[in-house]
């Protein structure tokens, strides 16, 4: 178990709301590498309001709801998984047409920006395949 530094004391578990302005401002860094559209973002998250996309991207919100840390913590793991297997390229990958069966001859960003999260879970598991 974590101890909190030299106390003996269990280090206590981050909250939402610890979590939530840096998991926001990584999540945007990515969508700016990736070059993604606002809509492609807000699927991402799973949001459908744009007010509240808006809010989030301007950093006013206390804490965001656990599926959109899910969201993001997948996105997250498919950018770091890319920039491990193309150092190169990974901030393209997402757009080129892909023609592995999961993704049918389309870039990866239409099935990850489905909306549903489990789009999201199987393309970071193939990522994670292919880096063995």
């Amino acid at each position: 178990m974590a101890t909190a530094a030299h106390s003996g004391v269990p280090a206590k578990a981050p909250s939402r709301k610890d979590l939530s302005g840096p998991a926001l401002r990584t999540f945007f860094r990515i969508a700016d590498a990736w070059g993604l559209k606002e809509a492609e973002q807000m699927k991402l998250l799973g949001l459908d309001s744009r007010s509240t996309f808006q809010t989030w991207k301007r950093g006013a919100v206390a804490a965001i709801p656990k599926d959109a840390l899910e969201r993001i913590s997948y996105v997250m793991g498919i950018y770091k998984g890319l920039k491990m297997l193309l150092p190169r390229t990974a901030n393209e990958w997402v757009r080129k047409p892909n023609e592995a069966p999961l993704f049918a001859g389309r870039p990866a960003i239409e099935r990850m920006a489905s909306g549903n999260v489990a789009d999201l879970y199987v393309v970071r598991q193939y990522i994670d395949a292919q880096r063995g």
